[in-house]
């Protein structure tokens, strides 16, 4: 299974780059630049990653996914070794590792550096440790258990749906015995140690991630992005191939005698499921959930043959012909949907492009920063100096503070986010250029604002800049007082 990972590492690596930096990765860029406990979208593990990024490799876009790329090489390899913890020999490991490599979702989060990658890797690592803790009863296991949970919560929020699982797998199993363990609760507090930074940010900060999540949930609701949670678990995350033996495992799982001993994780996958759909979350917060679930469903069927009689060789080679055919059908069809290989515009493209947005949002973005480079050239020297970019979009801000100073531009100004929190400069702008904005929406300013250029892109590729908010604006004679102002800007996306 090490070959598949590192197959899986290297060919992400070398085809990650055919378009540009994802919005979400600009934003890092700048947090990773200005490191804290706590930012208002995520927690600090994921930025921390991206500044050794910054400082090994400096803004390459293979080396600022570096960190993606391992995370799911890593899942791989975990996949295998959960497979031989429930006793699966060589063949179920590596057809493990081999479907987990190839799930879509494994797939697309290797190629871009956003805190969803990393977090699935602590999903697969619990489920790893909570067998290794039932095969071996040693309740030291509970030490690293803690650890993975306090790091998953300095990667995304949403470990804590992980967590009720894990606890209520550990009261409804023989798990419970160690519930008088020390070491149990030596665990809890090695969590709760390492969360500790950040909770005491989010204190600081009076839990604004709460307002962020809420906000972005509502965004998420209103235009239709939870409304196929339990429908997406079939098709969305481990892909529609892998269907059949993930649930394989998950039947095995929850209901034979003899897999009665790891149902732990069936509890791993049942309650966060529900939870999540109880809480109309997106489909994808369920894909770490999924490799576990194919290493049971690849140990399952292997059991199953070998309690057959044996088998013919002609029997035997139509069997592993009919394996090898969906492996292929599984790495053609993921490898069009998640690696970075198709020209923008071409069929491959278009296919990717219908099942989700990730490669659009990597495109276009040192066009918009040239064209504002080009109405920020345009002004008097004098004004120049008085003149803010103001970006609507943590993508449109990373942008700018990425490829503008090639161009002289100032750092950007934003109400989003963690960008909020670093102001509006030093003096406040008596001129603005406006991004992300529309003629409705810029109509109440309180100065003279007309549209100076528009977004596009040399593909001609419709996204969010394009199609949503394509014109760039400039604002003079403001007749606002800044410090009374900001803080009432304070937007979440």
């Amino acid at each position: 299974h090490m070959p598949i990972a590192l197959g899986l590492s290297l060919l992400g690596l070398l085809t990650n780059t055919r378009y540009v930096f994802h919005r979400d990765e600009l934003a890092l860029l700048d947090d990773a630049r200005r490191l804290a406990w706590g930012y208002v979208a995520y927690p600090p593990l994921t930025p921390s990653l991206a500044r050794i990024s910054l400082e090994l490799f400096g803004d390459s876009l293979t080396g600022f996914r570096l960190f993606a790329a391992l995370a799911q090489s890593l899942g791989v390899v975990l996949a295998a070794m959960i497979a031989r913890e429930r006793g699966g020999r060589r063949t179920a490991q590596i057809v493990a590792a081999l479907v987990a490599a190839l799930m879509p979702f494994s797939m697309i989060a290797g190629g871009v550096m956003q805190y969803v990658s990393i977090d699935y890797l602590w999903w697969v690592l619990l489920a790893w440790l909570l067998l290794r803790l039932v095969n071996s009863g040693d309740a030291r296991w509970w030490l690293a258990i803690g650890a993975a949970i306090g790091v998953g919560m300095l990667t995304k929020y949403t470990m804590v749906f992980c967590v009720a699982g894990i606890v209520v797998g550990t009261v409804a199993t023989p798990l419970r015995a160690h519930l008088t363990s020390r070491w149990l609760w030596a665990g809890v507090a090695v969590s709760l140690l390492l969360f500790l930074p950040n909770a005491w940010w989010q204190w600081q900060h009076e839990f604004v991630s709460l307002d962020f999540f809420e906000a972005n949930h509502a965004r998420d609701m209103r235009i239709g992005r939870t409304d196929d949670f339990l429908l997406g678990q079939l098709y969305a995350n481990a892909g529609p191939l892998a269907l059949p033996i993930w649930l394989l495992g998950l039947g095995w799982l929850m209901f034979s005698g003899a897999a009665r001993r790891y149902r732990v994780l069936a509890w791993m996958y049942a309650v966060p499921l529900l939870l999540f759909a109880v809480a109309q979350a997106r489909a994808y917060y369920m894909a770490p959930a999924y490799p576990m679930l194919v290493a049971a469903g690849c140990v399952a069927s292997e059991r199953w043959l070998r309690a057959r009689q044996p088998l013919g060789k002609g029997v035997r080679r139509l069997g592993g012909g009919a394996l090898a055919t969906w492996i292929a059908l599984m790495a053609v069809s993921t490898g069009v949907l998640g690696l970075q290989l198709a020209p923008v515009n071409s069929t491959g493209w278009r296919i990717s492009r219908a099942a989700h947005d990730n490669f659009a949002e990597q495109i276009g973005w040192q066009e918009l920063t040239a064209e504002v480079a080009r109405i920020y050239r345009s002004l008097p020297a004098e004004e120049r100096t008085h003149t803010a970019i103001f970006a609507n979009n943590y993508g449109e801000a990373g942008a700018i503070n990425l490829y503008g100073p090639q161009y002289g531009l100032p750092t950007a100004i934003s109400p989003i986010n963690s960008y909020w929190y670093r102001g509006y400069g030093s003096t406040p702008p008596q001129i603005v250029i406006v991004l992300g904005d529309t003629r409705e929406g810029i109509a109440d300013t309180p100065g003279e604002c007309v549209p100076v250029g528009r977004v596009s892109n040399r593909f001609g590729v419709l996204n969010e800049e394009t199609r949503d908010h394509p014109e760039i604006f400039i604002c003079r004679n403001l007749r606002v007082r800044w410090a009374d102002v900001w803080p009432q800007m304070r937007s979440f996306g």
